[in-house]
């Protein structure tokens, strides 16, 4: 039999998202072992189609820390040839493995770089999605058969101190898909989690016709096989965010009083907008009231505009050269 190897990782989701590239370096680094993967309920769908997954264990937090109990009554009976913890935890320390890794903090790092540590590698390890038939069908059900070229936004996070006004992300929509937007014309389609759905309807209303409404609708593994379709994705500093970068969209992620150094999109088609008022007030005033409002009106819808058009640019100039060449094959001119 091959390796065995145990991966515990996040309940958070975006946590999760940035270490399936450490888990993807495993796989590629020992293939046919059989992996085991332990993380919290809300990220668990992104690992079940992981090449070599033999057993996916969704860990529901318990009182009293029973579910740290629970994840080791069901690895205790195995000799792992292999574990890594990234959640440093005494489950990797009390299960039989020939080795055991563990996280550990460095606050100068991006997370990914943080994470890639944990196995000494040289290069930080880019995260990566499996997205599998089940969850391509599903998007394939949500979105409209016609959509083309569209625009993923999400517009909520786990806590409202860190979304960007309504009203900003439907003007930002609105610039891009005008018509001499860089998208001209494309629909939009906007991303939130079940419980958030509320937060979200200002923006889907001040779009009206033109959001496609998936709020509440997918799943961590479906919202990346929908939000890879698009042609840009503009959201805030949130797990969705990460799933956008990771499934290799064009990803802008929009920062307030946030850690964009460590938790920023990753990707060479990912940015961070970050707020022109210091984060240091920011956390300041968050702390002196936590339901402070505002924390995010810092960043222009200008800025944001022109941060899409310069990560659109290569997309467009790719246009541009199809059409040019097609009207040459055609013997006409771009304005005939």
């Amino acid at each position: 039999m091959g390796l065995r190897i145990l991966f515990i990782t996040s309940n958070r989701l975006g946590d999760a998202v940035l270490s399936t590239g450490l888990l993807g370096h495993l796989v590629d680094r020992y293939p046919g072992a059989a992996l085991t993967v332990a993380c919290g309920p809300l990220p668990a769908p992104l690992f079940r189609a992981v090449p070599g997954l033999e057993r996916l264990i969704p860990m529901p937090k318990r009182s009293f820390a029973r579910h740290w109990l629970a994840l080791w009554g069901a690895c205790v009976g195995t000799r792992w040839d292999l574990v890594v913890d990234l959640r440093n935890s005494a489950v990797g320390r009390l299960v039989p493995a020939g080795r055991r890794v563990f996280h550990a903090r460095a606050p100068e790092l991006h997370k990914v770089e943080e994470i890639g540590r944990v196995l000494g590698l040289a290069a930080a390890p880019s995260p990566r999605l499996w997205v599998d038939a089940d969850a391509e069908a599903e998007a394939a059900r949500l979105l409209p058969p016609d959509i083309g070229p569209f625009l993923a936004i999400g517009p909520t996070a786990n806590w409202p101190g860190k979304e960007w006004p309504a009203e900003r992300f439907a003007e930002l929509a609105g610039r891009l898909t005008a018509d001499d937007g860089p998208l001209p014309g494309a629909r939009v389609a906007v991303l939130a989690a079940g419980p958030e759905r509320e937060r979200a309807r200002p923006v889907l209303e001040a779009l009206g016709a033109r959001a496609v409404d998936l709020t509440g609708r997918t799943d961590p593994l479906t919202a990346a096989a929908c939000v890879r379709r698009a042609a840009l994705y503009v959201g805030n500093d949130s797990g969705l965010m990460h799933i956008a970068a990771a499934a290799g969209t064009p990803t802008l992620g929009l920062f307030g009083p946030g850690f964009p150094e460590i938790y920023g999109p990753w990707g060479t088609r990912a940015r961070a907008v970050i707020s022109t008022v210091p984060r240091d007030e920011l956390l300041a005033r968050q702390k002196a009231s936590p339901t402070a409002s505002g924390l995010m009106d810092g960043i222009a819808v200008d800025a944001v505009e022109a941060a899409a058009r310069e990560l659109l640019r290569p997309v467009a100039r790719r246009r541009d050269e199809v059409v040019a060449n097609a009207c040459k094959a055609s013997e006409i001119g771009p304005s005939s």
